[in-house]
């Protein structure tokens, strides 16, 4: 799938897609009344259709459609597209990302009519919508913002379209994107990091605004909701059960364990309300959300506020400025996390672009330097979070179109898009019970290689994720906890699997679907853990609570020394993880994980040196040959050293009796599997446990056996649960 020039200032993912239907009828049209003149508009008409670009600065496909005689802008609520996942998943933005995004569309609308032109707001399903908008008035051409998510969605309204007996003449679907890298061909992307930075490709430029032509005033462009009525819409299309696990998310895992551990009556926030909003407007703020914790707005609010980001050193005697510092400083939970935390989601509803934040990173950077850019990094640490972070992005987003047109990995990979980050997943099988398999620390999906098919052709649904952080998952700089996995997995579970599952996990993917366990017990059939971190405490004292975790100096130092021990002894690591089959620990999972080993060595040595301190200043090691893979690694690995196991499993799996699977490699290395056994067995009732002749990866040392007891387990358990239901 090669990138088609369109013109010298921008791109195409796709070629056009030629529709034809030879069968006509009358059409409607509601500004033409002669047949030539019908002709003249159709050829040069146009439907821009928004989706996550809401933006007039650097918008390729507004370049493009300028040029046309008409163009009509269009914005379709369509729960799919608010969901930003494909046609099988039925969730919604989260009560910040609708307030946002109501923002954009209403500064996109006044924006539009300055120009003399609108913003048309329609409901309900975009195929029928357009369909519809392309019977009324004549296009030839229909602009969409190419997303991998949303592939399906426009596959819909080509077939939609083609299919349509009012049509007799040539639609074209143009795709767009707006190229970060002038990258020629997605299939030849170097799955290495270091590879990709070593072809040396800059940053294209940003566009200018366009002009659209002046809109027929007599067209109905329709209101924009408020957010009551936006809430009552989605509310309809999901369903009485989907909105009670939506519920689910608005309490973060912390107050919810809080809750739990204290007996209190902690309460779900309440519901935003337009009155906030009034009042978030009234104010100025570029913080327009309930909360105020994030940037929003139109796009020379983002524009404004991050100038303000950028120039967070020189301080500042502007009040809109003093609070972009105000909440970058309660933000910085470590360095440089302030940028994602504050601007990803207004990045993720395309209200700027990535390469626009670049190009004003850039731009500060060599104003603070004379015109030039250091060889030896940026030069304020702000500019360094702002670059970094969509260089990030985009590298990541790049990855997810490739796995989208390559068949190169053991499975088919899906993309999820989980608070505005790429989560890689996969799907085997078609029906049957939900199992979920969550990989441990440094692994990734594909750690179930030889798991996922063997499971589903017992007649499963199986899922495998690779979690945030991990494989080629995005890596953002956040605090990564084990409340923030479990929150992931809760979501993955309502957005994408849309049924309860059987979760599977192995070491800390063990703990982590502990958790999800004791916090949301109606997302949970059963649970199988495979040698899983945390421990058993007697008598357990429910006086815990999470504190507010960040990184530290002494983190990243014992990350350093832990990623230079793992460096020289990664394969004999792997082989006594393997202890019966140490043929297991093979080539490609020692490639695998020296990936992730070698991307966050070199990322600890930038950066320029490529020299890292281990124990004193003469004792280096030089890591020039070092290949980096991914950016954003350093910080996952740091959470090892933040990671807070001290609630214990013995609390966590109560009231799972007859629910719980222990699978213990007897040889694992990492512990006492017979101790932990034997404290298992007198504190947690009703387990069921199977010892195994394997190390800390039972299903990847010995998968024939493990395929084997899930599978008749999950038969067990469904089968109790029939009963039950019955009874």
């Amino acid at each position: 799938m090669a990138l088609l020039s369109f013109s010298r200032s921008f791109t195409l993912l796709f070629s056009p897609c030629h529709f034809f239907s030879p069968r006509s009828i009358r059409r409607r049209r509601s500004f033409v009344c002669s047949l030539s003149a019908a002709t003249d508009v159709r050829s040069r008409s146009a439907v821009l259709w928004f989706k996550h670009d809401l933006r007039l600065n650097d918008h390729p496909a507004l370049s493009a459609a300028e040029t046309h005689r008409f163009v009509l802008p269009l914005y379709v609520f369509d729960r799919r597209i608010l969901s930003r996942m494909s046609l099988i998943h039925s969730c919604c933005y989260s009560d910040d990302m609708l307030e946002l995004l109501l923002f954009a569309l209403e500064d996109l609308r006044n924006s539009l009519k300055e120009q003399g032109s609108n913003l048309m707001i329609r409901y309900g399903c975009a195929e029928n919508v357009i369909k519809e908008l392309v019977k009324e008035v004549s296009f030839s051409y229909i602009f969409s913002f190419v997303e991998y998510e949303m592939r399906q969605l426009i596959g819909v309204v080509k077939k939609t379209l083609e299919t349509s007996s009012s049509l007799d003449w040539n639609l074209d679907i143009v795709m767009w994107r707006t190229p970060f890298y002038d990258v020629k061909n997605l299939k030849e992307l170097p799955a290495s990091y270091n590879d990709f930075k070593k072809q040396k490709l800059l940053p294209t430029s940003p566009l200018l605004p366009a002009t659209l032509p002046v809109a027929e005033t007599e067209l109905d462009w329709g209101p924009l909701p408020n957010f009551s009525d936006l809430k009552e819409f989605i509310k309809e299309k999901l369903g009485k059960s989907k909105e009670s696990w939506n519920l689910m998310k608005e309490m973060p895992a912390e107050v919810l364990l809080k809750e739990n551990l204290s007996k209190s009556s902690e309460t779900i926030p309440k519901s935003l309300n337009d009155k906030s909003i009034e009042q978030r407007r009234l104010d100025k703020s570029v913080f327009v959300t309930r909360k105020g914790d994030i940037v929003g707005g139109g796009t020379n609010t983002l524009l404004n506020a991050l100038a303000a980001y950028l120039r967070y050193l020189e301080g500042t005697a502007r009040d809109d400025w003093q609070e972009v510092h105000e909440r970058l400083r309660n933000a910085e939970t470590r360095e440089g996390a302030s940028f994602t935390s504050l601007f990803g989601p207004a990045l993720c509803l395309g209200i700027i672009s990535r390469r626009r934040v670049h190009y004003e990173a850039i731009k500060y950077e060599k104003e603070r330097n004379a015109g030039f850019l250091s060889p030896f990094g940026y030069s304020a640490a702000s500019v360094a979070a702002a670059a970094d972070a969509v260089c990030s992005m985009e590298w990541f987003w790049l990855l997810a179109l490739k796995s989208q047109v390559s068949n190169e990995g053991l499975y088919t990979i899906r993309i999820w898009r989980w608070r505005g980050h790429l989560i890689q997943y996969t799907v085997v099988g078609l029906e049957g019970p939900a199992i979920l398999l969550v990989h441990g620390f440094g692994a990734f999906l594909e750690h179930y290689r030889d798991n996922i098919n063997a499971i589903a052709e017992h007649g499963n649904h199986v899922w495998g994720i690779t979690l945030l952080g991990f494989g080629q998952s995005e890596k953002p700089n956040v605090v990564y906890t084990e409340l923030l996995w479990a929150e992931m997995l809760r979501d993955f579970i309502i957005e994408v699997v849309g049924e309860p599952v059987h979760l599977v996990g192995n070491s800390i993917g063990g703990y982590f679907v502990s958790i999800v366990a004791c916090l949301w017990p109606t997302l949970v059939k059963s649970v199988i853990l495979m040698n899983t971190a945390g421990n058993v405490i007697p008598e357990f004292s429910s006086r815990w609570f999470p504190s507010e975790r960040q990184t530290s100096a002494a983190a990243r130092l014992g990350a350093q020394l832990l990623l230079f021990y793992l460096r020289l002894n990664i394969k004999n690591t792997l082989k006594k993880f393997y202890p019966t089959k140490t043929n297991r620990a093979d080539d490609w999972l020692i490639n695998e994980m020296l990936r992730a080993v070698s991307s966050l060595l070199f990322e600890f040595s930038r950066p320029c040196t490529h020299t890292i301190i281990i124990s004193s200043p003469s004792e280096k090691m030089n890591l020039t040959n070092l290949k980096s893979y991914d950016p954003g690694v350093t910080v996952v690995l740091e959470s090892i050293f933040s990671f807070d196991l001290s609630i214990p499993l013995n609390y966590l799996l109560e009231g799972y009796e007859e629910k719980v699977l222990i699978l213990q490699g007897m040889k694992d290395p990492l512990l006492d599997s017979k101790a932990k056994l034997a404290m298992l067995k007198e504190h947690c009732t009703g387990l069921a446990i199977r010892e195994l002749d394997a190390g800390h990866c039972p299903h990847d040392e010995q998968p024939q056996k493990v395929n084997s007891i899930v599978c008749e387990w999950v038969v067990a358990v469904e089968r109790k649960l029939t009963a039950n239901s019955y009874s």
